[in-house]
């Protein structure tokens, strides 16, 4: 059985951004979006971690850029569950569909 290369992280990264995708784009309540959207950033965090193991021998700089969308991800999350619960407590429900705010 052969090492775990490039390719294979290349392709966990896919399935995961997909997961993902496909989540926030069908999903019907907040949270569950909110949760889709760190999935992806998860896949693009696994995307640069492995381009700076094994093409950039010796730089951190992949790990740095992690690092920071995981700040940026910790971030987002706090606003995105503090404007649920805002909404939340004007309509009672958290389900997409029934936002009109941003409306004429």
């Amino acid at each position: 059985m052969g090492s775990i290369g490039l390719y294979h992280y290349l392709i966990l990264s896919t399935l995961l951004f997909g997961i993902g995708l496909y989540g926030a784009l069908v999903k019907r309540h907040a949270i569950s979006v909110l949760l889709c959207i760190e999935l992806m950033l998860n896949s693009v965090n696994i995307n640069l971690v492995a381009f700076s193991r094994f093409l950039i021998h010796g730089d951190n700089v992949g790990q740095l850029f992690a690092i920071f969308i995981i700040v940026v991800a910790a971030a987002e999350i706090a606003i995105g569950l503090a404007i649920c619960i805002a909404l939340y407590r004007g309509k009672q429900t958290i389900e997409l569909e029934k936002f009109n705010l941003l409306r004429w």
